[in-house]
């Protein structure tokens, strides 16, 4: 068996962020240390698609910075001999505890690697049997080269993840990374059925506002329209006083509101019964539809005529695998919506009550 060149850990831990950016699912999971350790000790074992060798989950809890040090072949490929051992001695001061495997075999190589087409399973191996069975994949293993740098390192990034990443995946890591670079300048917001268009300040909140009113909107509402639009500060950037009064929506400026009002004109009518009311909390740090907000909105929206049935409570985020929306997650209310502007297609009901089988909504 040749073995491959290693790593160091330093270069493997710099490039897993650029190989798997923002808005890649188990982003978490693909670039902890665990994972950038996973991939080191692969390359110690010769664990490379092509080069005839396996990895055993074992024996990344077993590695040792002592044995990591220890480049040269031989003693490589003793310590491979050593690790498969079924009788040997564990060493001083390994990396993991011998518990430590799930984190590596379940939430690293299957839950993140394994999809992404970072590693592959060797054929014909039994799930109950203690075989070596995983390998990095010759392309995603090719990323490591230490002489790949700049321009090159991109564009053969690239090329991999256009090749083992789904539509889906590469859609959402350019909606992430639109959205931060977008957030860098002035926003300008497209308001629906042709009522103009208006700048926001630079800022993330701005780049989910836009969202929310772009995409959101037509997306999730038969006949949207834009009620109000606030920026941090309070400060007001579209109010749209007629419709309020056409509406009745009496909106005072002094009290907490939320950071935009959508309506759903449902196409014919202006009166009470047919508009749905769709209060939403533009979130990139802090401040969720919590129960709380969700009971002080409501006063609001029933002080001016609606039914609670009319109403709607959206949180909206830029992407669930950042650190913002597991914060907070915890403390949204039930009975309200969850929206992500990198995966705009989809949204998460915080199904409230218990008169719902699973069931009904099957398809």
């Amino acid at each position: 068996m040749s073995l491959p060149d290693v790593p160091s850990l330093d270069l493997i831990r710099e490039r897993l962020p650029l190989i798997f950016p923002e808005g890649f699912e188990q982003r978490g999971y693909a670039t902890r240390e665990v994972a950038t350790r996973v991939i080191f000790v692969m390359f110690y074992a010769g664990a490379v698609e092509g080069k005839g060798g396996w990895l055993r989950p074992s024996q990344v809890t077993d590695m040792s910075d002592d044995q990591a040090a220890l480049l040269d072949a031989e003693s490589r490929k003793s310590w491979v001999v050593w690790s498969l051992s079924n009788k040997k001695t564990r060493v001083a001061n390994p990396w993991y505890a011998t518990n430590s495997r799930e984190q590596v075999r379940d939430e690293t190589i299957k839950d993140a690697f394994i999809p992404a087409g970072a590693v592959v399973e060797r054929a014909g191996v039994t799930t109950t049997s203690s075989k070596p069975r995983y390998a990095l994949g010759a392309g995603f293993a090719a990323l490591f080269a230490s002489n790949l740098r700049a321009e090159d390192l991109e564009s053969a990034i690239a090329a991999w993840q256009k090749k083992h990443l789904s539509k889906g995946a590469l859609m959402r890591i350019h909606l992430v990374n639109h959205g931060r670079t977008s957030a860098s300048g002035v926003v300008t917001v497209n308001f629906p059925n042709g009522k103009g268009v208006r700048d926001l300040a630079p800022g993330p909140s701005s780049v989910i506002t836009k969202a929310v009113v772009e995409v959101f909107a037509p997306n999730f509402l038969r006949d949207p329209a834009v009620l109000w639009v606030s920026e941090s500060g309070n400060k007001v950037v579209v109010s749209d006083d007629v419709l309020m009064k056409a509406l009745g929506l009496n909106i005072n400026p002094a009290k907490t509101l939320p950071d935009i009002i959508l309506v759903d004109l449902e196409s014919n009518s202006n009166d009470h019964q047919d508009v749905l009311v769709v209060f939403v909390e533009v979130v990139a740090s802090d401040g969720p539809i919590t129960r709380e907000r969700k009971v002080a909105l409501t006063t609001i929206a029933l002080e001016a005529g609606f039914s609670e049935k009319n109403l709607a409570f959206l949180t909206a985020y830029q992407d669930r695998g950042k650190g913002v929306f597991k914060k907070g997650v915890s403390n949204i209310a039930w009975g309200s919506y969850i929206w992500f502007a990198s995966e705009p297609d989809n949204l998460i009901e915080m199904h409230k009550g218990s008169n719902f089988k699973l069931a009904d909504n099957a398809k």
